[in-house]
C-alpha cells in the first residue's frame, strides 16, 4: 500500500515538473518573440527638426511628357491642363521640410531634387533613439505617425479611441502653430530580419485624416540599419547610394484643400463633368511627379545602389516597379519588376551596369497612361 502511494506522488511530481518544464519553454518562446522595450540608454541620440508647410506642388513642372520626350497627347491632358472647370497640374499640397536649427529658420536644402515630394529622409540604427521636434506651419492639424520603431502613446502620431489622458493624446492632432516632440526608440523588432539586407525602409506620415492627410502630401520615409553597419550618419556602410520612390496614386478629390481649389475654378464642376473633373484630380505619380517630369537618380556603374519603394492608398494602389535596363536583387531573387501594395515597402538592391537614361515606371497598364512613369540614369565610370 506504501508502494503504491510512494509511486502515485512520483507520478504527480514527475507530471508537475514536465508541466513546468513546458510553461518556462513557452515563456520563453514568448520572450523570443516579444518585441523589445524602450531603451534607457539608446546608442545614439538622432536629432530631426521638421516642420509641415503648405505649399504649391507641380505634378509635370516641364510642361510635357519627359518619359517620352513629346509634348502631351489628348489622353493625357486631362492631368496636366488646366482649364475653367479642371485644375490641372498644380495642386495646393502639405510637405514636411527639414530645418537645421531648433527654431526653423534654416532649411536643411541638401536634398536629392529626385525626391520629390517626399519629406525628410530619416536615418537610424538598431538601438538608437529618434527624436522628431515637429512644428505644424499648416493651416489644418496635422500630425507625424510612425511605421515599424517603437513609441508611447504620446509619440503615437494617431487619432485613435485609446483611453489615454488628454496629455497622451496631444500628439494625435497638432493644431497649427504648434510644436512637439515625438520620442521613437529603435529595437532590434525595427530592424532588419534574417531575410533582409543591411537596411530596411518604413513609412511615416500624418494621421489625424489619414486618407485626406497623405493625399495632401505628407508622408516620408525612415531608414533603419542593422547594428553594427550603420555609418555616422544612419546609412548603411555597405550601400554607396540612396534612392527613393514613392509610387502612388495621389487623389486630390481627398485632399485637405479640395475646396479651396475648387473656389479659384471659372466654372464649377458640374453633375455632367464630375466624373472627368475627379478623373482629372488623380495623379498617378512618383514622388510627386507624372509623366516622367522626376528629376532622374543618377548613379554610377558598378556602385552598390539600395533603391527603396513604397506605396499608400486604396486598391488601386497596387503597383510593378519595373526598372529597365539593369536588375534588382529582392530578398535574394533576381527581378527587374516589383510588387508593391498599399502601405507596403520593397528593398531592391542594384549593381548597374549598362550605362545609360533608362525608363522606370510601374507597370500597371492604366498607371502608365495616367504618368507614372520615370527615368534614371546610369553614368559610365570616368
Amino acid at each position: 500500500m506504501g508502494a503504491k502511494t510512494t509511486n502515485g506522488l512520483g507520478e504527480t511530481m514527475g507530471r508537475i515538473s514536465l508541466y513546468a518544464s513546458a510553461v518556462i519553454a513557452a515563456m520563453l518562446l514568448i520572450l523570443s518573440y516579444a518585441p523589445s522595450t524602450r531603451a534607457d540608454t539608446p546608442a545614439k541620440i538622432r536629432d530631426y527638426y521638421i516642420a509641415a508647410e503648405e505649399v504649391d506642388w507641380n505634378f509635370a513642372p516641364a510642361g510635357k511628357d519627359l518619359a517620352m520626350g513629346m509634348n502631351f497627347n489628348e489622353e493625357q491632358e486631362i492631368f496636366v491642363k488646366a482649364t475653367p472647370r479642371t485644375i490641372g497640374s498644380v495642386f495646393h499640397m502639405a510637405r514636411y521640410f527639414a530645418y537645421k536649427d531648433k527654431d526653423f529658420k534654416i532649411r536643411d536644402t541638401n536634398v536629392d531634387p529626385s525626391n520629390g515630394i517626399l519629406g525628410p529622409i530619416l536615418h537610424a540604427e538598431v538601438g538608437d533613439r529618434i527624436i522628431v521636434h515637429f512644428l505644424n506651419r499648416t493651416s489644418v492639424p496635422v500630425s507625424v505617425h510612425p511605421h515599424g520603431v517603437l513609441y508611447n502613446k504620446a509619440s503615437e502620431g494617431s487619432m485613435t479611441n485609446d483611453e489615454t489622458s488628454m496629455a497622451e493624446m496631444e500628439d494625435d492632432a497638432l493644431p497649427p502653430n504648434h510644436f512637439h516632440t515625438y520620442v521613437w526608440d529603435v529595437p532590434d523588432s525595427a530592424g532588419p530580419g534574417p531575410a533582409d539586407p543591411s537596411s530596411i525602409v518604413w513609412l511615416y506620415h500624418s494621421h489625424v485624416d489619414e486618407i485626406r492627410d497623405t493625399n495632401s502630401g505628407l508622408f516620408g520615409a525612415m531608414v533603419i540599419t542593422a547594428k553594427g553597419m550603420a555609418n555616422a550618419d544612419g546609412t548603411p556602410k555597405d550601400v554607396d547610394h540612396e534612392v527613393f520612390t514613392f509610387f502612388g496614386i495621389l487623389d486630390q478629390n481627398q485632399s485637405l484643400f479640395l475646396p479651396r481649389m475648387v473656389a479659384k475654378l471659372k466654372i464649377k464642376p458640374s453633375e455632367q463633368d464630375h466624373e472627368d473633373f475627379e478623373e482629372s484630380n488623380k495623379k498617378h505619380s512618383m514622388n510627386g511627379y507624372i509623366f516622367g517630369n522626376q528629376p532622374m537618380p543618377q548613379m554610377k556603374m558598378g556602385e552598390r545602389v539600395r533603391w527603396y519603394v513604397f506605396s499608400l492608398g486604396t486598391e488601386t494602389d497596387l503597383h510593378t516597379p519595373h526598372w529597365h535596363g539593369n536588375t534588382v536583387l529582392v530578398r535574394g531573387h533576381r527581378e527587374d519588376v516589383v510588387e508593391l501594395m498599399p502601405a507596403t515597402t520593397v528593398v531592391a538592391d542594384m549593381v548597374p551596369m549598362n550605362p545609360g537614361i533608362w525608363m522606370y515606371h510601374c507597370h500597371v497598364n492604366d498607371h502608365i497612361a495616367a504618368g507614372m512613369m520615370g527615368r534614371y540614369q546610369v553614368l559610365a565610370q570616368p
